[in-house]
């Protein structure tokens, strides 16, 4: 389908040329009847100049609607200025293995909290019975206090083990998702190991500031835009990449390992640009370019540099101003005119004809 798209474009485009030369030659240079005629006929024909840095093409205002020439006045769009940001994904085995151990940490912690409990209650209540005219022997008292304090002991190194797995995770994962590996119903923990979401860590650019967006755009694999959720910074960067790095989460199971583009605003303001109609683009020398208007007869070529796109045209900050009247219908008609070779006579009357 693509294909038989682009033939059929580039034979309307052949097209369109064609008839605009025969407009041009019919409008702009009338059969040369007598010397007068002559002249007139080539004052009035299509051609180029250099004024200034700028490569001038030459319409007669006949010419124009012969050819279907149209301009419109450049509308003011406004545009979010973006950056680039590399993506990986990465293997999320590491914070599944440290939620177990904090499981089991978090477990054994719980049981000798209660086993402290109880020693402390026992304790208790031997020094009670042994204050009371010594209704327990002083042995079984020391037994009771002895056993406490070896729970209180034991309490303490396990509350030590986890933080130490808490503490673990916050450097190698950040904050939210070592909350997630602590939590035993955290939703976050349960898509991760269903496949339903992945974690990338991605590093903005240093001019971005110590702030992250909320949400990102990524290139997925498969072409597809998905727009992934902030997490928290990352406490470990890639050293391959400078920058500062976060992690965000994907809707989606992604292949680990992957390394891909993220798009980021700059900021939630807007900077002020111009949109340039999709129709008034042209190719040359691998570029894109348009035809404003700077006269009534006159056409100059300017550089279209993107800084966002869509299916409405292109939005550019620079190169164009208010006011200026751009060619939204035959610019690859301008183009053709600036290209040809200027100021070469030919005894043919009809010159695509002459490559015979």
């Amino acid at each position: 389908m693509n294909i038989r798209l682009s033939l059929a474009l580039a034979a309307s485009l052949a097209i369109a040329a064609t008839a605009g030369w025969y407009a041009f030659r019919d409008v702009a240079a009338p059969a040369q009847a007598t010397p007068s005629a002559s002249v007139a006929g080539a004052a009035s024909s299509p051609s180029v100049q250099t004024i200034g840095s700028e490569t001038v093409v030459i319409v007669g205002l006949a010419a124009q609607r012969a050819s279907g020439i149209l301009v419109a006045p450049i509308a003011a769009t406004p545009v979010r200025t973006q950056y680039e940001a590399y993506a990986t994904v990465i293997d999320p085995q590491p914070l599944f293995d440290l939620r177990t151990r904090l499981a089991a940490a978090q477990a054994d912690a719980a049981t000798v909290a209660e086993q402290a409990r109880n020693s402390n209650a026992q304790y208790q209540r031997s020094r009670q019975l042994f204050d009371d005219d010594h209704n327990v022997s002083l042995k079984a008292l020391q037994d009771a206090q002895a056993l406490m304090q070896a729970d209180r002991d034991k309490l303490q190194s396990t509350k030590v083990a986890l933080a130490g797995l808490n503490a673990t995770a916050r450097v190698q994962f950040g904050d939210v998702l070592a909350h997630a590996a602590a939590s035993p119903d955290s939703e976050l923990l349960t898509h991760l190991q269903s496949g339903r979401t992945s974690i990338l860590r991605v590093t903005l650019p240093s001019t971005m500031g110590s702030s992250a967006p909320d949400r990102l755009s990524l290139h997925a694999s498969d072409g597809e835009l998905i727009a992934v959720q902030k997490l928290s910074s990352s406490p470990v960067a890639d050293p391959a990449v400078p920058g500062t790095p976060w992690f965000y989460a994907a809707p989606r199971a992604l292949p680990i390992g992957t390394h891909t583009l993220a798009v980021a605003a700059a900021s939630q303001t807007s900077t002020p640009a111009w949109l340039i109609p999709a129709d008034a683009i042209v190719w040359y020398g691998g570029q894109t370019w348009a035809y404003v208007r700077i006269a009534p007869d006159r056409f100059a070529r300017r550089l279209v540099q993107s800084a966002s796109e869509d299916d409405a045209g292109v939005a550019v900050t620079s190169g164009f101003h208010a006011g200026d009247s751009i060619v939204t219908r035959g610019a690859q008609l301008l183009l053709s005119e600036e290209l040809k070779p200027q100021g070469v006579a030919t005894a043919c009357k009809d010159p695509p004809e002459c490559d015979d």
